[in-house]
Formats: structure tokens, sequence, C-alpha cells
């Protein structure tokens, strides 16, 4: 007997302004310049050695591409929680599983248009997560990355916004109001 797996259908949790879902929207109805507020998600992911992984989008993402950002995020399903969201991407994205996942940034929100002129308008709760696998990226997904010192970071932030994308930008800023001894401190004093 052949059973076959339905790919569920590519559509994004709409919220309202309190995050409470209201419905759902296939994403490619929802990048316009009447975005619409969705659900999606951010994830910093960091090594025993405290390193956090950036990544650069590959060149055929539809938004963003060849941006470098944090090491992965998404939009859940309809009926998703966003650990298991995370834990999929990861899976696809980066070809491994995340550890000690904590949210730092339960209600960070953020709307930016890039270059083409997709609209991103979405209620982003950001996270932090550990590994101990090395990541293997998918070539769709990931067209390079690296291991830095959250303080590298930082100064990349500084020194050049405009190649990273605006969301990291301010996440990280946010960040550190929230953790000021440091990304990869705060992940290890929570998950701890």
């Amino acid at each position: 007997m052949h059973t076959s797996r339905r790919r569920p259908p590519d559509h994004v949790v709409l919220v309202d302004e309190r995050g409470t879902p209201v419905g759902a929207a296939p994403r490619s109805a929802v990048h316009g310049p009447d975005a619409p507020l969705h659900l999606a998600f951010s994830c910093y992911l960091f090594r025993g050695d405290g390193k956090v992984l950036l990544a650069r989008r590959a060149l055929a993402r539809p938004t963003w591409p060849g941006v470098w950002t944090n090491a992965l995020g998404g939009h859940p399903r309809a009926g998703e929680p966003v650990p298991a969201a995370i834990a999929r991407r990861a899976r696809r994205e980066l070809g491994v599983g995340v550890t000690d996942l904590v949210c730092a940034l339960p209600h960070f929100r953020y709307r930016a248009t890039d270059p083409s002129g997709r609209v991103e308008n979405v209620l982003c709760p950001v996270y932090l997560a550990w590994t101990t696998a090395e990541p293997h990226p998918h070539p769709r997904e990931v067209m390079e990355m690296r291991w830095v010192e959250p303080e590298e970071l930082g100064r990349a932030v500084a020194a050049a916004p405009w190649a990273l994308s605006p969301w990291l930008v301010t996440q990280v800023g946010e960040l550190a109001e929230v953790d000021p001894a440091g990304l990869a401190a705060g992940v290890t004093e929570l998950a701890g």
C-alpha cells in the first residue's frame, strides 16, 4: 500500500496587534505593499564555545537575497508552536537540531521593505538556541555561513548595517538591552 505525505499548504498565520491569531493567508499574498501583520520567528544559534552563527541568505531567496543575517528564521504553520517551527526550519535550512531554546524578545515586531519591493510586516519573537552539530546548509536557503564571537556581530552591526538584514540590526540592539553581558552569556544563564 502506497501512502503519500501531503505537504501542508504554504500559509502564514495572520495576527492582530496583540499577537492573537486571526486567520491564515498564502505566503505569496502577504509580502506586498499592504502586507498584513503575520507571525514569524527569528533564531540565533550558538555552539559550545559561545560563538553565534551568521548565515548569508541564498540568492534564490525571494526576500533579502545575499544578505547576512542570524542563523535562521521563518513562519510557523497554523497550529504549529513556534519552537516546533524553529526545529523544523533548523533541520531544513541548516541540517541541525537545536536545544535549550529561549525566547529572548517575545514581542519583537518589524516592518521592512527589501530592494525588490517585498514587504515584511511581522510579529517576530526572537529566540536563542544551541547546537552541538556542525551545520550543513541547504544551498537554496544559505549560501555562506560563519561562526563569530558575539562582540564581532556587534561590531559588524555598527560598521556595516547595510550588509545585514534589517531585523538583525534592530534585534542585536534590543538583545543588548535585555542581555547587556552579551548574547552567549544570556543563553548560558537562561539555559543552564
